[in-house]
């Protein structure tokens, strides 16, 4: 792909997330265009449909949380922080918008992989972290990822909001 091509494609994406950020999915093809910028050929030249849109989006958005777990997973440090930076991390990307594709659109194949994924690594560092004695054993892991969804895959999550910390301080070992 060439740089300017490149470079229309990522600002196009960019603009698109802050459109659903401030005024919801319901955005308009053309606001994205005339906020980025660019002309509606140029938009519908990159993605020719909404759900191709926000398709590139969440399957960026979910390469690159993979990526970051993946080298978070490798890190020296206790399972508790690995999940924590994780959870931080989560907290600061396009979730919502993630998880409200999941249930209205027939998902491409490589979304429903690496959500799989996903939810196969954020279990494994779960199950760690419960070894370690930093997370509460009583929860099973595959609870403990539907709660840490809760917390991060919803419009307005934020790492230290009060529902992330009360959800966080709940699933914390009070033995260390």
């Amino acid at each position: 792909m060439r740089a300017d091509a490149r470079r229309n494609r990522e600002l196009i994406t960019t603009t698109a997330l802050d459109l659903f950020a401030e005024h919801g999915a319901a955005v308009s093809m053309e606001e994205i265009a005339r906020t980025a910028g660019l002309g509606v050929g140029t938009l519908y030249r990159h993605f020719p449909d909404r759900q191709a849109l926000l398709e590139s989006i969440a399957l960026d958005t979910l390469r690159g949380l993979l990526e970051f777990g993946l080298t978070t997973d490798a890190a020296d440090m206790s399972r508790w922080q690995a999940l924590q930076l994780l959870v931080e991390h989560c907290a600061g990307l396009p979730m919502a918008l993630i998880k409200s594709m999941s249930t209205s659109l027939s998902l491409h194949p490589e979304l429903l992989e690496l959500q799989r994924s996903l939810d196969a690594l954020f279990e494994r560092i779960v199950e760690q972290a419960q070894r370690e004695g930093t997370l509460r054993h009583d929860i099973p892991p595959r609870e403990v990822v539907g709660l840490l969804n809760v917390a991060v895959c919803r419009p307005g999550a934020r790492a230290g909001d009060h529902l992330t910390t009360v959800i966080l301080d709940g699933l914390r070992s009070a033995a260390p």
